[in-house]
C-alpha cells in the first residue's frame, strides 16, 4: 500500500475516518477493474456515484471517499459488469447478502462496559442461544431484556450461535457468507453492541461461535473476486474447505485474523466458540487456528478472554499452549458425557450412541477424566478416537445434557427432560451441574422448556429440497428415523412454522416452577459450595454400587468431604456396607444438604439414607450428604447414679 494513504485498521471493507470521509478497500486478484457505487436510497439502491478503485499489489484495490457517511449504501463493480456485489467484508447488509452493504461507524456506540475485565474459564455455567429464536421478537434488544433473569438464575457465560450474516429470513447460523456482517434478522450491529454491553452489566460474560471451516453457499459470491477463498484440497461435508495454506492463502488468513479482530475490538466480545475445528486444514509451519487463538489473546489484552472448542476426533493438541505446538484453546465441548448420559436416561443406542452404555461407570469416568474415548477403538467410527486428558483441569471440559445439534439431531427436537421420567431426570441434573467440569446449558433448559429446538433454513427451489434431503439422509443413521413413517414426519426446514416452534415460551418460568427451581439451587449449591466450587477432579473418587447406582466422593484436606449418592433405577440397601468412600471422615458423620426429590422440585420427599440397618438410596434419586462434627457422645451412666 502507497506510504501516503491512510493506514487502515483492518486489511479489507469500509472505515470511516472521520470528518465525512471513507477508506474502501477489497481484495479481488481475479479482477481487472474494480468501481465503487454509493446510493443513497435504501430500498431500492442505485449507483448515484462511482468512483474507480486504485490497484495495489497483491490484488487489492482501494479508494478514499471525502464525502461519504455512515449509513451510505455502497456495493462493487467487477471488470464493468452490470452487477452490484456486496462488499466480502461488509459490516452491515440491511437487505440481506443480495442486497448492498451499509457503511457503518463503530465509534459511535456509547459503551459503557469500561471497568469489564473479561472472563477465566474456571467457575463458569455457559448458556448456548440462538437470537432469532431465544425470543418471540428474535432480536438483540429483545434478547437483552432477557438478560438480567439469565444472570440470577447462575449463568455467567452466553455462547451465542453464529451471526454472520447468511440469506433468508432465519437459519441456524452455519452457513454464513459475509463474516463481518451481523445478521439483519437480529437488528442493526448497534443493536449487538446494545446486546454485549448490557450482557457485562449484568456480569455475563458473551462468547461468539464463529464458523471458519467452511462458507455458505448461498448468497456467497467470493468466486467473483478471488478462486482463492476455497480450495478442494481437502474434504469438507458442508461445502469447500477454507484454502488456509494453498496458493494466495495469505490475505485470506488475513481476512479471517482480521475478524478476529473486529468482533474483539468493535463487538467487545469475550472470545469464541470455533465450530468444527477438525474440519479447519492448515499444513503451514503454525496452524491457522493457533494464529487465531494467539492474535485473539494479544488483541483482548489485558481482558481475559475463553476460547472454546467443538472438536470431533477430542484431539487434546486443542489445549496445549501454542508455544508447546498445540492451539491454544481454553475448553473444548465434550460429546462423550452427553451420549452416556443420554443413553442412560432414553436407553437408547443407536448411532454414534452405540459406542456408550449409560452405565455408572461411565458417569463417574466422565467426572474424573473428562473424554471417555482417549484412544480406544471406536465402535460407530471403526477407529481410534479420542487422546489422554492427563493433567488437563476439569474446567476445560464443557458437559451438556442437550445442545443445538443433539437436539436436532433426535428429529422431534424433544429435549430429554421429555424423554426421561422426571425423578431420573432431576438426578442426572444433579450429577452433570456438581461435577468439576463447566456446565453448558441450551436455552430453556433452565426451566425444561417445552418447546423443541429443530433444524430450520430458510432456503427454497433446489436449494431447500437438497438441504432437506440431506437432512434426511443425516439422520437415516438412526434406524428408527429410517423408516419411511419417521421420513414422512420429519420437520421440514424452510417451513416458517418449524421455526416459530422452536421460539421459547418464558411464560414456562411459572408454569415449570418445579424444574426452574432445581437448576437454581444447584447452581447456587455449586457457585457457593466451597467443595463442589473447587471444579477438581484430582480430589474426588466414586464407586458404582449397583448396575443403577454410583457414588462421588469430594474429597477435602480438612475433612469437610461431600457425597454424591445417584441413583437411576430401583431402590438400592447396602447391608453389610463394605465400601470405604461411605465411611465419613474420622470425628465426622455425614447430614443431608440436597435432594433432587425435594417436594419443592416436584418429588416426594427424602426419607434419611444411613440408618441402624444400613443404606438406603430411594429410586432416581441424588443426594447431596456433607460431612459435618460428630455429635458429642453422652457419657454413660455408672451403676446407682439418680435417674
Amino acid at each position: 500500500m502507497p506510504a501516503e494513504r491512510y493506514k487502515r485498521h483492518l486489511p479489507v471493507g469500509a472505515e470511516t475516518l472521520g470528518g465525512g470521509s471513507v477508506d474502501f478497500r477489497i481484495w479481488a486478484p481475479k479482477c481487472q477493474q474494480m468501481h465503487l457505487c454509493l446510493s443513497d436510497a435504501q430500498e431500492t439502491p442505485q449507483c448515484r456515484e462511482e468512483y474507480e478503485m486504485l490497484a495495489e499489489p497483491g490484488g487489492y484495490f482501494s479508494t478514499t471517499v471525502a464525502a461519504c457517511e455512515s449509513g451510505t449504501l455502497y456495493g462493487f463493480r467487477l471488470n464493468g459488469a452490470e452487477a452490484i456485489r456486496a462488499d466480502p467484508a461488509s459490516r452491515f447488509q440491511p437487505q440481506g447478502v443480495f442486497g448492498w452493504s451499509e457503511v457503518v461507524d463503530p465509534h459511535s456506540f456509547p459503551w459503557s462496559d469500561q471497568a469489564w475485565q473479561g472472563v477465566k474459564p474456571a467457575g463458569q455455567v455457559i448458556y448456548e442461544m440462538h437470537v432469532g429464536s431465544f425470543t418471540r421478537e428474535g432480536t438483540w434488544r429483545a434478547a437483552a431484556q432477557e438478560l438480567p433473569e439469565l444472570a440470577r438464575t447462575g449463568m455467567t457465560l452466553l455462547e451465542v450461535m453464529p451471526v454472520a450474516d447468511f440469506a433468508g429470513r432465519f437459519g441456524w447460523g452455519y452457513d454464513g457468507v459475509l463474516l463481518f456482517a451481523p445478521a439483519r434478522l437480529y437488528g442493526r450491529p448497534d443493536d449487538f453492541r446494545f446486546f454485549v454491553d448490557r450482557a457485562h452489566a449484568a456480569g455475563l460474560g458473551v462468547v461468539l461461535d464463529v464458523v471458519y471451516n467452511h462458507f455458505g453457499s448461498v448468497g456467497n459470491y467470493l468466486r467473483d473476486f478471488s478462486d482463492d477463498y476455497i480450495t478442494d484440497a481437502y474434504p469438507n461435508e458442508w461445502s469447500d474447505a477454507v484454502n488456509f495454506d494453498g496458493p494466495g492463502a495469505g490475505p485470506v488468513r488475513e481476512m479471517f485474523l482480521a475478524n478476529i479482530r473486529y468482533w474483539i475490538e468493535e463487538f467487545h466480545v469475550d472470545g469464541f466458540r470455533f465450530d468444527a475445528t477438525h474440519a479447519i486444514h492448515d499444513a503451514s509451519t503454525e496452524h491457522i487456528l493457533a494464529t487465531m487463538t494467539r492474535t485473539a489473546r494479544a488483541i483482548a489484552s489485558p481482558r481475559e478472554i475463553l476460547l472454546i472448542g467443538e472438536n470431533g476426533p477430542q484431539d487434546v493438541r486443542m489445549f496445549r499452549p501454542v508455544s508447546q505446538a498445540g492451539y491454544g484453546l481454553d475448553m473444548l465441548w465434550n460429546d462423550d458425557f452427553h451420549h452416556s448420559a443420554r443413553v442412560c436416561l432414553t436407553g437408547e443406542s443407536e448411532a454414534y450412541y452405540s459406542d456408550f452404555r449409560g452405565q455408572p461407570a461411565e458417569l463417574l469416568a466422565a467426572a474424573k477424566w473428562g473424554f471417555l474415548y482417549q484412544g480406544q477403538r471406536s465402535k460407530w467410527q471403526r477407529e481410534p478416537r479420542g487422546t489422554s486428558t492427563r493433567g488437563i483441569p476439569a474446567a476445560s471440559f464443557i458437559t451438556f445434557l442437550e445442545n443445538h445439534d443433539q437436539l436436532a439431531n433426535s428429529g422431534a427436537g424433544k429435549r430429554p427432560s421429555e424423554l426421561a421420567s422426571p425423578g431420573k431426570y432431576r438426578a442426572m441434573t444433579a450429577h452433570w451441574l456438581l461435577a468439576p467440569q463447566t456446565p453448558m446449558f441450551f436455552q430453556g433448559q433452565e426451566f425444561s422448556a417445552s418447546t423443541p429446538f429443530l433444524y430450520f433454513a430458510d432456503f427454497s427451489g433446489d436449494e431447500a429440497a437438497a438441504v432437506a434431503k440431506g437432512r434426511i439422509n443425516f439422520l437415516s443413521q438412526f434406524p428408527s428415523l429410517a423408516t419411511p413413517e419417521a421420513k414422512q414426519q420429519l420437520p421440514e426446514p424452510n417451513d416458517p412454522k418449524v421455526f416459530r416452534r422452536c421460539q421459547l415460551d418464558f411464560g414456562e418460568r411459572k408454569t415449570h416452577h418445579e424444574s426452574y427451581a432445581l437448576h437454581i439451587d444447584l447452581l447456587k449449591l455449586r457457585r457457593e459450595d466451597p467443595v463442589f466450587s473447587r471444579q477438581s477432579a484430582d480430589q474426588i473418587d466414586g464407586a458404582e454400587m449397583s448396575t443403577d447406582c454410583f457414588i462421588l466422593r469430594y474429597f477435602e484436606d480438612q475433612g469437610d468431604d461431600r457425597l454424591l449418592l445417584v441413583n437411576f433405577g430401583r431402590d438400592v440397601t447396602f447391608s453389610p456396607v463394605p465400601q470405604p468412600l461411605l465411611a465419613p471422615p474420622m470425628g465426622r458423620r455425614w447430614e443431608q444438604l440436597w435432594s433432587s426429590e425435594s417436594v419443592e422440585y416436584g418429588g416426594r420427599g427424602t426419607p434419611a439414607v444411613e440408618t441402624d440397618d444400613g443404606w438406603r438410596i430411594p429410586s432416581e434419586t441424588a443426594i447431596v450428604l456433607r460431612a459435618i462434627p460428630e455429635l458429642p457422645s453422652t457419657p454413660p451412666r455408672t451403676k446407682g447414679a439418680d435417674p
